[in-house]
Parts: structure tokens; sequence; C-alpha cells
């Protein structure tokens, strides 16, 4: 099946992410999967070279010569299925219904229904989106449930952690607590820098937030004004994620809002344990209790305790809880379950056009 997947998005993020790993996969299975994706981006960047790409600037839903660029692709390569993700993408992507191909949007948030009413079909990353869309009209019978995956772990030499400790000037006796996402104030690291400054002890400790964003300058002053800035180490984005994973004791989500959280996922597949926030991502892929920590939203006092909790129980204990997150992630969030999934949601809207 020849099947196109449109982003428009140039900075790296969690959907972006998720875009190159779904279109290598559906690659290796045999699928002739193509993309269209914008000049000098981070998608552009990060996909493999053998896998067959059109670059186009894509400034926003206005733009009509992106549209007619996108329109001619798709008449010339005869794809049989077109998957936007986001809203750029899909609100430039106009196809008519009844017909080949089909238009899959697919909705990692709970984004404005407008945007993705014209597709032919919709896929959510959780329930909660999949109901989300139904509650807002949408058909049900159109509306499919296909979660995230993560590739296995690069293997680290012992070296390259080390070379990753000097980097980012970690003492070899110190813990460490990592966090990784947009500098963005919904994703709370405004709440973890608190909750880590009141950590007893927190000398022991270094902070790792892997990322970049428009809050930089505002979470570097928070954390001078708290004197934790010494302790913290804010090295912006890394692609390779394995290293520093190897050096921490604990993962932690502290998101204002987070309709999925790949980064759950990335702790599992490091086995690193993790502390989330109750956003509706974590509460629909944690069970409390058994692969994971939760805490309340935007509450430092109730991180800070989960932080003391984790990094203070024994090694049998965190080892349960890593053991359990990577049980799960092997049953409903393989690479090979999800690309069946996709496969199967092709096939089914194809039938018979």
């Amino acid at each position: 099946m020849r099947t196109l997947h449109v982003i428009g998005s140039r900075r790296p993020g969690g959907a972006e992410g998720f875009f190159v790993r779904l279109v290598q996969a559906l690659s290796a299975e045999g699928q002739d999967a193509l993309t269209i994706v914008p000049p000098h981006s981070a998608v552009a960047q990060a996909l493999a070279p053998e896998v067959p790409r059109t670059e186009i600037r894509m400034r926003g839903h206005w733009d009509l010569l992106a549209r007619t660029q996108i329109r001619r692709v798709i008449a010339e390569s005869r794809p049989e299925v077109v998957m936007t993700y986001l809203g750029r993408a899909t609100r430039l992507v106009r196809l008519p219904a009844g017909r080949t191909p089909v238009h899959v949007a697919r909705l990692g948030g709970y984004y404005n229904p407008r945007q993705y009413r014209h597709a032919h079909a919709w896929v959510g990353n959780t329930r909660g989106i999949c109901e989300y869309l139904i509650r807002n009209g949408f058909d049900a019978a159109r509306v499919c449930h296909i979660p995230n995956f993560v590739e296995p772990p690069a293997p680290v030499a012992a070296g390259e952690v080390a070379a990753a400790r000097d980097e980012l000037q970690v003492p070899r006796a110190a813990r460490v607590i990592l966090a990784l996402g947009r500098l963005h104030m919904v994703k709370g690291f405004d709440v973890l820098l608190r909750s880590f400054a009141a950590l007893p002890d927190r000398d022991r400790y270094v902070l790792i937030i892997l990322g970049e964003g428009a809050e930089r300058e505002s979470l570097e002053a928070i954390a001078r004004a708290l004197g934790v800035a010494r302790s913290v180490r804010m090295p912006g984005w890394r692609s390779a994620l394995s290293h520093y994973f190897a050096l921490a004791d604990v993962l932690v989500c502290p998101s204002r809002a987070e309709p999925f959280g790949n980064v759950l996922l990335d702790a599992w597949n490091h086995g690193v344990p993790l502390i989330a926030a109750r956003t509706a991502g974590a509460l629909e892929l944690i069970e409390e209790g058994k692969d994971g920590w939760l805490v309340e939203l935007e509450d430092p006092a109730d991180l800070q305790r989960a932080l003391t909790e984790v990094l203070g129980t024994t090694a049998a204990v965190r080892s349960a809880y890593v053991a359990a997150g990577r049980a799960k992630l092997g049953e409903r969030y393989s690479r090979r379950s999800v690309v069946a999934a996709y496969d199967a949601l092709f096939a089914r809207l194809t039938a018979g056009r």
C-alpha cells in the first residue's frame, strides 16, 4: 500500500518524533510510505535517507502555494491514504470524500475540532482524545484509537555514559533527576524547580532538563532565585536520549497538561522509574502503585514528596515498577502492535475503493 504522510512543523517535539518513527517503521514493514516535510526542519533532518520525501514550506493553513504543491504531489504519487499530523498539515490537505485517497488525520491532543472535521477518518493516540472527537460530533465508526510506540533504546557503552556525565559536569556521586520537553509553561518545569529546591540534602542531586523553548530565560531566573542554579543543567535538545537516561535515577513529567506523554514510554523503555503529574495522558498510561508514581497538578509539595519517596526507596521497589512498565510497553506500545493497527486501519478504509 502507498501512503503519504504530511507534517508542517519545523521544530522538534513529540508529534514530530512519532512521525519519524512511524514512517520509518511502515517503510521497514514493506509499505510504500512517502512524506511531505518542511525543508531544514527537525523532521527532515531526522528521517532516514531512504525514506522518500518532498520538501514544501508550509507557512500556515492559509498558504495557497503550499496547498497547490501538496495537491500536485498527491496527484503525481497517487497514494491510497494521505495521513496528516497536527493542524497546519491537516488544514492544508483537502480531499473529496468517497474517493481515493482517504484522508486520515492523526491527533495527539485535544485540538480545535473545526481544524480536523473535513478529514475522512481520525486517529487519536489516547482513548480520551477519541472520546473527545466523538463528543464533538465525529463519526465514531471512523474514529480509531492507536497509541504511540517507542523504538528499543540504543545500547550505551560505559564510556559514553561517562562522556555524558562529563559534558554536563555531573559529579560522580550525584543522583540525577531527569526531565525533557519543550521549555514551555505547559510542561511545568517551574513546578519541578520548586520541588527540586525543597528536597532535603539537595546538594546530593543534579536536575537535568533536556529541551528548548521560549521559557528558558524564565526557568533560569527561577533556578537562580531558588538558589539551585548550580545543580540544574539545561543543555537544550538532544536527539539521542539513551546516554542521559543511563545517568538518571528518576524521570519526572511535571506537565500541567499532557494528552499522551511520550516521555513516559521513554522512561519505561530505558528502565528508569517515573513520576508524572495527573494529566489526562498520565492517568491513561500509568497504573499508580504498580508502574509509576502520580502527583497532583501544579503541586510542588506533592512532587517533592514523591521525589523523596522514589529516591529513598529500595532498588528492589524501583526495579519492580520498571519491570511492570516495560511489560506494559511491550504489550500495548510496541512497534509491532502499533504498525499492525495502522495497517489494519488503512486496509479497512481503502477496502472497495
